[in-house]
């Protein structure tokens, strides 16, 4: 149990923590000199958006930044159930009874990788680097995607200083001293907020893809340009970027004397089987990773085949049944040692409506009817069997499975797919076709036309197919859109698309993380629907300040209710993943909430250059 925070004097000012440390900085053993490197190759579906936390939003650039940036906590790589531990800090948290105050006490000797940004000197890690990451959320000039997040919790003083600059068009002011974020000393940072928050070690300080610290002196330096240039204190460095195309990163020379330390369960064999193979062993094990960018799924899986790619993270759903018949790893592929991985991922894909949109936006109900409507036309099952592979299971709410909040007995109509309810529904609301051309028009018979944004990849058009099918079968017209998928991000936040399909993993084991979707004052950041509905955020404001129990979890059934009622979100499936390694990669394990392995896994190099000659 965490104790009561101790009263303690504020000695130190961001200027002063932000000093240079003299002291030389540990330097990480490379590769034995005579001996191949350690190289792990692999590649994204998706093209990644940059590498600063406070800018990232999506999955594959948030998958690159916690390996370069280091949050105060982590989570057991091994433990199932999550478990949180301490990473730059030093110890667990200490918090106020009402889960208001939190006060964390750094490691010391932690230093940040080497960078012209220090003037040639070891710059250690201190209390006002925190302070200083999550200042930088409010900043307007950043424009964080991940504001309204970060916002919820309530750092007093922040917020304020936000208006400020916004109102006076001025640089956010960095330098004035806020009660909410507070170095105390060198070492001991403090968070003070303005409403209970008993999950907020798991909620915003084990995340080191977004709060992973951030040297002021970078950000300074590099200005707009700092997405390409992430300087942390974690196991690895970036070392080259072609943007859409290839991202590598290198061991961290300066990285500090980390070792292998895990708690599985008793009954995890495989996870004791890991810990007796790498317990003590320094992190990282590889010397460098090299991603590709490969957004076809064909290619992607070839690219594994051809031991191009050392892992393929989600084998692709129409090669599943090829390589995994009933659950089993084909015989041709077993024989070339190739190592298969199944989980239920704790993930939810959706289709959001943007609320603001005058055709399939709105909370009146004939506005609700048009979604629900779409909602029960859909095929989920057709989806799951003819594009995913079998890979996926239907979602009867957006609640993310492994998560709080998630109930597998909950059933609801997010889950049926009922064409002939979907038609009585959209006649009883007046979407019929007044003008006879076959079409449902809207119910001033004006034209009821859904424009779809997507992707120019194959995937995505089998989805649009399946839409248009689905669609032609109630009478309403649908066209697609497509763009790239960063330019598709953009224009979601922005409010600019009328609708688009969406993945979301949950990075924590709280259920409510997939309401921050929801929340209204989410909108701009991860609320895409821009969905407000003072009913539901209310409920949310209850579930952030509730400690879990009975209670918390009867009100996270009434929150999963009025999300299917409304249907902001059409939520699709829950995804199983099938994960498929080389012989030489080991100690691969999918993380059930986190984007971070890298360091967790090693590669016997003489084998990869082996197997690999021609």
């Amino acid at each position: 149990m965490m104790r009561a925070a101790r009263s303690l004097a504020a000695l130190g000012t961001l200027a002063a923590g932000l000093a240079l440390a003299q002291a030389p900085a540990p330097q990480a053993a490379p590769a034995a000199a005579g001996t191949p490197p350690k190289v792990l190759r692999y590649a994204f579906p998706t093209a990644e958006t940059g590498f600063d936390p406070a800018q990232v939003s999506d999955l594959y650039s948030r998958t690159v930044t916690p390996h370069i940036f280091e949050a105060l906590y982590q989570y057991d790589p091994l433990a199932r159930p999550a478990k949180v531990r301490p990473l730059t800090a030093d110890g667990m948290p200490e918090h106020s009874a009402d889960y208001r105050t939190w006060t964390v006490r750094l490691r010391p000797g932690i230093y940040f990788a080497d960078d012209p940004a220090f003037g040639g000197k070891p710059r250690e890690l201190v209390a006002a680097d925190y302070v200083y990451t999550f200042k930088r959320f409010a900043d307007p000039a950043v424009r964080s995607p991940a504001w309204t997040w970060l916002a919820q919790f309530g750092f007093l003083g922040l917020e304020g200083l936000r208006d400020a600059a916004l109102k006076d068009k001025r640089p956010f002011d960095y330098d004035t001293p806020i009660e909410g974020l507070k170095a105390l000393d060198r070492y001991t940072v403090q968070f003070k907020l303005a409403k209970p928050a008993p999950r907020f070690i798991t909620g915003a300080l084990a995340g080191s893809d977004l709060t992973g610290a951030v040297a002021r002196e970078v950000a300074e330096r590099y200005g707009a340009d700092i997405p390409a240039h992430p300087v942390g204190t974690g196991p690895f460095v970036l070392k080259q970027w072609r943007r859409s195309s290839l991202i590598v990163l290198e061991r961290n020379p300066a990285y500090r004397d980390v070792r292998y330390v895990a708690e599985p369960a008793p009954d995890d064999a495989e996870g004791q089987a890991l810990l007796a193979r790498f317990k003590g062993r320094r992190l990282p094990m590889i010397d460098r990773v090299e991603i590709s960018i490969i957004e076809e799924n064909q290619p992607r899986w070839l690219s594994f085949l051809q031991q191009q790619a050392d892992l393929i993270e989600a084998l692709p759903p129409e090669f599943v049944n090829q390589a995994m018949p009933n659950g089993k790893l084909a015989p041709y592929l077993a024989q070339r040692g190739l190592q298969a991985y199944r989980n239920k991922r704790s993930d939810v894909t959706v289709t959001f409506f943007n609320m603001d949109h005058p055709i399939v936006g709105g909370y009146t109900p004939d506005k609700v009817a048009l979604r629900r409507a779409i909602g029960l036309a859909l095929d989920i099952e057709s989806e799951i069997r003819l594009i995913r592979g079998g890979q996926a299971i239907p979602a009867q709410s957006p609640v993310v499975p492994n998560t709080w909040g998630y109930d597998p007995a909950f059933k609801s109509e997010n889950g049926d797919h009922d064409p002939a309810r979907a038609k009585a529904l959209l006649d009883l609301y007046g979407y019929v076709d007044r003008d006879g051309d076959g079409w449902r028009d809207m119910p001033d018979g004006s034209p009821l036309l859904l424009e779809k944004a997507t992707q120019p990849d194959q995937v995505s058009r089998q989805h649009d197919d399946l839409w248009k099918r689905n669609m032609d079968a109630i009478g309403v017209r649908i066209r697609f859109k497509p763009a790239k998928w960063p330019e598709n991000l953009k224009a979601a936040r922005a409010g600019t698309l009328m609708m688009w399909g969406v993945g979301g993993l949950a990075a924590d084991p709280d259920g409510l993380g997939t309401f921050q979707r929801f929340h209204g004052q989410q909108i701009g950041g991860q609320n895409m629907a821009r969905f407000k509905l003072p009913a539901f955020d209310a409920i949310y404001d209850r579930l952030d300040a509730m400690a879990d129990g009975p209670e918390r979890n009867a009100l996270f059934d009434e929150a999963r209710k009025l999300a299917v009622a409304y249907m902001p979100y059409k939520a699709h499936t829950h995804r199983i993943a099938t994960d498929m390694a080389q012989p030489w990669l080991i100690g691969y394990r999918r993380p059930v909430f986190w984007q971070d392995f890298w360091q967790y896994v090693d590669i016997d190099a003489a084998a990869q250059q082996a197997r690999m000659q021609p």
